[in-house]
């Protein structure tokens, strides 16, 4: 099977159910950023020591996002079959934002989003995270979406975001704080 189809060169692409729209649809953006949040995933994946429960989560993660993407690349005027995310998926994150809170320090300031390059790789899925979620709400607003993708992009950005500061506290590296000039 060639991975070139041509069918895309009028700059229209195929939903999941056959339906063709452009390529520049915004159904078509928020899949695909939600596949270039996936993406930063195994790119800070690659950039951390990773021990077994990390490694398991990360990829469990990149896999939920894969039924994100499959029910966002669905058309939504057919009643098709895609997996779901389920509440146990978002309670899984809410947990592991919790145990790595347990050992952080208060929050008390805006901190830069630098460090390390997993640090930084951390805080670059926050911010496509973010970005993911607000296309997903635009999206809702005028074709249906299934709330749960909502729910769980939101745990996520709080999730990269604690990560971010618990891979500095596992690194030993200093968080920045944000110093306004005066």
């Amino acid at each position: 099977m060639k991975i070139y189809t041509k069918t895309g060169d009028d700059g229209t692409t195929s939903l999941f159910g056959g339906k063709r729209i452009g390529k520049d649809d915004l159904r078509i953006d928020t899949y695909g950023t939600v596949d270039e949040f996936n993406s930063c995933i195994g790119v800070l994946h690659a950039h951390i020591i990773a021990d077994n429960h990390t490694s398991s989560l990360l990829l469990d993660i990149q896999s939920r996002l894969f039924t994100v993407g499959s029910n966002l690349a669905s058309d939504p005027d057919k009643d098709m079959i895609t997996p779901d995310l389920v509440e146990q998926d978002i309670l899984i994150i809410e947990a592991e934002i919790d145990f790595m809170d347990s050992v952080l320090a208060p929050l008390t300031q805006f901190i830069m989003p630098s460090g390390s390059a997993a640090i930084a790789h951390a805080h670059v899925c926050r911010t496509v995270c973010r970005r993911a979620e607000r296309l997903v709400i635009a999206l809702s607003r005028i074709s249906p979406v299934e709330p749960m993708i909502i729910h769980y992009l939101n745990r996520l950005s709080d999730f990269f975001f604690v990560m971010a500061r618990y891979l500095a506290h596992k690194e030993g590296v200093k968080e920045i704080t944000w110093q306004p000039k005066k």
